[in-house]
């Protein structure tokens, strides 16, 4: 599946990572239109057989990105992004994707804790969201939710780029 999502992952993950990285968001304009592409192509070359390897990925990646954007930790924007990456990729490629992605997350976000000195209460702000999902409680966080004025957060395309893109040369 992935010769042909090469060209217009890599075009749509650079522009989605430049305007994320100015803006802190990524437009609709832009995710819509590659996540219903990656359906289309997918359907009309691979027949039933590339619809449903396309689903899947969309699937999947609502799966796994859906939860976040759920918690609020997540925008909207990068569930829309990284479920257009599973249309184009398919589930194989994106669950490699997805570890990747989160890596490189893992490795930005400790970066922008340790930049702006606040790795500490990162840290406190992890173990109080851990307490607070074990009570039971599935609200949001305060301290997690992108809306709330203490929230800090992280430009995510970059790391869904960087992964999606590093599952290309994994497959």
């Amino acid at each position: 599946m992935h010769s042909i999502a090469w060209w217009p992952s890599l075009g749509v993950l650079l522009l989605a990572s430049v305007i994320d990285l100015r803006t802190r968001r990524i437009p609709n304009w832009l995710v819509v239109p590659f996540l219903v592409s990656g359906l289309l192509v997918h359907s009309v070359t691979g027949g039933l057989s590339g619809a449903g390897q396309s689903l899947a990925g969309f699937g999947l990646a609502l799966l796994l990105f859906g939860p976040p954007c759920f918690l609020r930790a997540m925008g909207m924007g990068d569930l829309k992004l990284a479920a257009g990456v599973g249309a184009w990729i398919g589930p194989s490629q994106f669950a490699m994707a997805f570890i990747v992605t989160g890596m490189v997350g893992g490795f930005m976000a400790v970066g922008y804790a340790l930049r702006h000195g606040s790795l500490g209460r990162c840290f406190e702000s992890t173990g109080e969201l851990v307490v607070h999902l074990a009570k039971g409680r599935i609200p949001p966080h305060e301290d997690i939710r992108l809306d709330s004025a203490t929230a800090r957060s992280i430009p995510y395309a970059p790391a869904i780029a960087i992964g999606t893109l590093f599952s290309f040369f994994m497959q």
